[in-house]
This record gives structure tokens, sequence and C-alpha cells, in this order.
């Protein structure tokens, strides 16, 4: 939920990169910034589901195997919270059942590490440019 304080518009260009690959999570933020997005990068699913200001993303670009939990258990954690922001996952790894896993929790794109850089980013455009998640 929005707080009433928070421009929706605002929220839709800020984007949690959560990788455990410093260099992953430097290159996305890199794409996102010359897109014009705002994104924040967390080590973690513990590390991002701790941080206050984390109902304010249009986004969460979510590395499938992260050490600790998992981005498909942080992703089904935040469903049972009742937020339904918006996930893109990124993996290093061709697993088709983690694949189906995501598309079970509803996300909004899977794509592997080595994909085009352009094809997550359109994926992030997608999901930002639609209405603010509830």
């Amino acid at each position: 939920m929005v707080s009433a304080n928070v421009n929706p518009m605002a929220i839709r260009r800020y984007v949690a990169v959560i990788d455990d690959d410093a260099s992953v999570c430097r290159s996305l933020a890199r794409l996102l910034q010359l897109s014009g997005f705002q994104p924040i990068m967390f080590e973690s699913a513990e590390q991002f589901l701790t941080d206050p200001v984390r109902a304010h993303f249009g986004c969460l670009l979510v590395d499938v195997q992260l050490g600790g939990m998992t981005g498909l258990e942080m992703h089904g954690k935040l469903i049972e919270e009742g937020d339904r922001t918006p996930v893109v996952y990124i993996t290093a790894f061709d697993d088709p059942r983690a694949q189906e896993d995501a598309v079970r929790l509803g996300c909004a794109g899977y794509f592997r590490k080595t994909d085009a850089g352009p094809d997550i980013l359109e994926a992030v455009r997608r999901v930002t440019a639609g209405p603010s998640p509830a």
C-alpha cells in the first residue's frame, strides 16, 4: 500500500535489485540508471525484507538462487503479506522447475543472466508503466 505522501509515479521509477552477485547488481543498476530508473541494490532477500521502505518499489528484479532465502521463497512471503509488487526474475541456472514456480507465483518476467539487457529492461518498463501495485 502506498502512503498518502508518496507519489505513485515516483514509486514506479524505483527498482529493487536483489542479487548476491555484486557484479550483476552493478551491471543491472547501470542499465536501469541509464534508462531513467532509480535502482536500489540488496545482497539478500533478508536484507530486502528488513528494509523499511521496501513497499515503495515499482518493481523487484530478483535472483532466483540467493544465499539464505531464495528469490522464490521471498516472493511467496511477499504474497502472503499482501504485497503485489511486480517481480522479474533473473537466474544463472536453466531450471524449468524454478521457472514453473516463478510463473505460478505470478512473476512479471523470467530471464537468464545471459539474456540481453534490453529484454530485461523491457519487462521492467512494462510493469512500471501500469497502475501502481496495491
